[in-house]
């Protein structure tokens, strides 16, 4: 047996083995070294040269990761390692650094328990470091840090032992900072990482060493040795050769993350909110014998195997060629082929247990964040996977109309693949938008729809994405239904800001409420204890209450007065962009004896027109998506920052200086940062770091509210006026 085949037959072996199995992430900043250290962890495991580690990035095996330099998708791959005589199956994830694919490190946490956050020993932890770090640990994944590019501390800032030991203890405390703030009650002092223990590494994953304090005294290294080291041509390939990178990592993995068993009795009860107790127990105990339970996390479009499935399987057995059931969609779905990653190839195993991280060929319609199971044992889905709101769009249309047909599959497709894209479709015009979380976002959505599906695309500039909210509460609105035999009486309110904000950050979830344990949430959180009570549905970060009393035909179309708020909520009146923050209350119905006089055709109009009339007497105005932007520049080229950002509409929230270095915090609406890229590096004569982080939605100024909403009125062809209620209300 060969070199692969020996691999293929020890992961097969280790995957029945759960105490034996670590399922980790690996996440940082952009540029911080992640795929650097994925490439040489691959490398020690015998999967690639150990010459082209670092260089070949064989987990960016996407042309445009290659190009750019970055990681774009989040990349799987399972590897052995052995550890005091015992091997180990590692299903390790590449996820990407910049800002907008953070999608993608989300639903990545899903699927794994611990994660190294990489962090460069120069800049320190960023500011995307600190989200996707909050991130793992709201899905209870366990951190370890690995400090990396230490060699620049050495050549490039020339630190001394004491010095260089200060900019690790400076990292270090912030890190612990945010595992204090954000980690799961209970484990915040337990998972912070400790140098003396070695869930602290530092190293250089581009020359292939790291070193830990544990390994440091069993080496009888010294921070001097290691600068000694730098002090010729290429004699720090001897600290490769004392404290060689992937034995170091994977150790500390091994010895400091949890194996699946340990890991799913904390993560089940956060992420699975079913009230099968019987279930519950089973899926803690990661059992593979108990019925199946799949989470899927991403969803890859392979041109030779169609939709490829991953995710992590929590309890039961995947086997190939057996029926599951998707429970999102309601379907039945006959597996092709299941198995695991090893970078950009696929392995078949026809039977994976619980524990392990999958890869599932034939759920056609499958989602990411959708819940596979035994179709004869269906189970409540896992929780939703908290997905940011897109705030750029652009209207894409093919050149040829020959390519309209695929292009509306393609669409459809990418939105499966990356659900922080959004799509809608004009099948009449034949123009497109496609909706994401910055300009990159779209700009490499867009050279894949030409580069990997053959079809030219013209697009229109960037667009962004406002939402519509109100300032008061409006008065009490009847809306009639078309037959004149149904009326309904509504108002609607700024929803409480407390609430806002718990639904913002995923606290609180949308959708149809089931449980009553929301209302003492609610309450808390400042909504009046009647109202919390009738909630019956949070749609985006809108709410609807009915408040109905003594109306006996009410729950026949409490449904359909859903429906109508959700359409409201989709389309607001002001300029047909998304509601956001209101708080809609139906109460009182006047209703037709005979069901057949209070049909859809009936209700929905007469709901969706009174909410959109209320909204217009309740001094509505347009929210703008705001961005923060983090910026470290020399001293002397402090002004021109200032300027770029004054320039676009952007406010100076922090400066921080360190020696002769700046450090900015501002926030910008997102509008006005189109092009900042090539702006900031002209104005800097390119020496800038910098980075952005979507801040949510704020009020557009008032001296601006009206323009815009004109312009997007204009820009979607409707009424160039002012809408008023009286054009809902008749």
């Amino acid at each position: 047996m060969g070199r692969r085949e020996d691999l293929i037959a020890k992961v097969k072996e280790l995957m029945w083995k759960p105490d034996r199995i670590r399922n980790i992430g690996i996440v940082a900043h952009i540029d911080h070294g992640k795929t650097t250290l994925s490439d040489n962890l691959l490398a020690g495991s015998g999967m690639i040269s150990e010459e082209l580690a670092g260089r070949q990035l064989y987990l960016d095996f996407d042309p445009q990761e290659q190009a750019r330099g970055i990681t774009i998708n989040a990349a799987n791959v399972s590897l052995v390692h052995n550890y005091e005589n015992n091997d180990y199956l590692i299903n390790l994830i590449d996820t990407p650094g910049h800002v907008d694919f953070g999608g993608d490190v989300i639903r990545a946490m899903r699927a794994v328990d611990g994660a190294i956050v990489v962090v460069d020993a120069v800049e320190g932890a960023m500011p995307q470091t600190e989200t996707v770090l909050r991130q793992a640990l709201r899905e209870r994944v366990k951190p370890i840090l690995f400090i990396n590019k230490v060699d620049r501390l050495i050549r490039e800032l020339k630190l001394t032992p004491q010095e260089m030991q200060e900019q690790f203890v400076k990292i270090i405390s912030k890190i612990n900072d945010l595992i204090r703030r954000n980690a799961p009650e209970g484990v915040g002092k337990e998972w912070r990482v400790k140098v003396e223990d070695g869930s602290v590494m530092f190293g250089s994953a581009y020359h292939k060493w790291a070193l830990s304090f544990p390994h440091m005294k069993e080496l009888n290294m010294t921070f001097k040795d290691i600068i000694d080291a730098y002090s010729g041509e290429e004699t720090w390939k001897q600290l490769g050769r004392r404290a060689t990178l992937h034995k170091i990592v994977l150790d500390m993995v091994i010895k400091h993350l949890p194996d699946p068993k340990t890991a799913q009795v904390y993560r089940i009860p956060q992420i699975w909110p079913g009230e099968d107790e019987e279930m519950r127990k089973k899926l803690m105990a990661c059992d593979p014998n108990a019925p199946l339970a799949l989470m899927i996390t991403k969803i890859i479009a392979d041109p030779h195997a169609g939709d490829v499935a991953t995710g992590r399987l929590f309890s039961g057995k995947l086997i190939s060629g057996e029926t599951i059931y998707l429970t999102n969609i309601k379907q039945n779905f006959r597996t092709q082929q299941v198995g695991i990653y090893m970078g950009p190839e696929r392995i078949k195993i026809d039977e994976i247990p619980a524990g392990n991280i999958v890869a599932v060929i034939g759920m056609k319609a499958a989602r990411s964040g959708e819940t596979a199971c035994d179709p004869s044992n269906p189970i409540e889905p896992f929780e939703a996977i908290k997905e940011a709101e897109p705030v750029v769009t652009e209207a894409i249309e093919a050149k040829n109309t020959k390519d309209l047909p695929k292009l509306i599959e393609v669409l459809r497709s990418i939105e499966k693949q990356d659900p922080a894209i959004h799509v809608e479709i004009d099948e009449e015009t034949g123009e497109h938008k496609i909706s994401g979380m910055g300009e990159l976002h779209l700009e490499i959505w867009k050279y894949r729809i030409t580069k990997d599906y053959g079809i030219e695309i013209q697009s229109s500039e960037p667009i962004v994405v406002y939402r519509e909210t109100v300032s008061r509460k409006s008065q009490e609105v009847e809306g009639k239904s078309p037959n004149k035999h149904n009326k309904f009486y509504i108002t609607v309110e700024p929803l409480e800001k407390p609430i806002y904000d718990a639904i913002a950050d995923g606290t609180i979830k949308p959708g149809r409420i089931k449980k009553k344990a929301i209302t003492q949430e609610l309450v808390e959180l400042g909504m009046d204890k009647e109202e919390a009570k009738r909630v019956v549905d949070i749609y985006g970060t809108n709410v609807f209450v009915n408040m109905v009393k003594g109306e006996v035909h009410i729950g026949e179309v409490i449904e359909l007065c859903v429906e109508a708020f959700e359409e409201a909520m989709k389309r607001g009146p002001l300029a047909d962009e998304k509601c956001a923050g209101i708080k809609v209350k139906l109460l009182d119905t006047k209703l037709h004896e005979d069901a057949i006089h209070r049909g859809p055709a009936q209700v929905i109009p007469a709901v969706r027109s009174a909410i959109k009339g209320a909204i217009l007497m309740a001094q509505p105005y347009l929210l703008e998506p705001k961005q923060k932007v983090f910026i470290r520049v020399p001293e002397t080229h402090m002004g021109a920052v200032n300027k770029e950002m004054q320039s676009r509409r952007g406010q100076i929230l922090d400066m921080k200086q360190e020696g002769d270095t700046i450090e900015i915090e501002a926030k910008a609406p997102v509008s006005d940062m189109f092009g900042f890229a090539s702006a900031i590096r002209s104005a800097t004569e390119g020496r800038v770091l910098w980075s952005t982080e979507n801040a949510g939605f704020e009020k557009l100024p008032n001296d601006l509210q009206q323009k815009i909403i004109m312009e997007i009125r204009k820009r979607k062809g409707l009424k160039e006026q002012m809408p008023q209620p009286s054009d809902y209300l008749g």
